[in-house]
């Protein structure tokens, strides 16, 4: 794995762009920013973000990611990156739209399909 994802508001991403890094609600609540691998994202999205639009998903390039990631979660199964400091933007290297279905749950963009 070289990537993890995060999904978040447009507009807060066009922000970040504009001030050369990315910090999401959470970093000041909790410490860090919440991330999901390929495979626990599209659980994520439906679960927290249920009902909301014109959201992102940032994939991340780990290498490039200059704050610290840690894997951590209840389960040791289950365990979800977090970024503990500001994203750098240069470590985004692609932003892609979160769709819907018709029943308004979320769905893997093609783009991340074959990731």
């Amino acid at each position: 794995m070289t990537t993890i994802l995060h999904i978040t508001r447009r507009d807060r991403w066009e922000a970040a762009k504009n001030l050369g890094t990315y910090s999401s609600e959470t970093l000041a609540t909790e410490g860090f920013i919440h991330c999901s691998t390929l495979a626990q994202v599209i659980g994520s999205a439906n679960r927290f973000f249920k009902q909301q639009t014109d959201l992102v998903i940032l994939v991340i390039e780990i290498a490039k990611v200059t704050p610290e990631i840690r894997y951590e979660g209840a389960e040791q199964s289950n365990l979800f990156p977090h970024i503990y400091g500001n994203l750098n933007i240069d470590a985004v290297t692609q932003v892609i739209d979160l769709e819907t279905n018709p029943d308004n749950s979320f769905i893997m963009p093609k783009e991340l399909v074959n990731s």
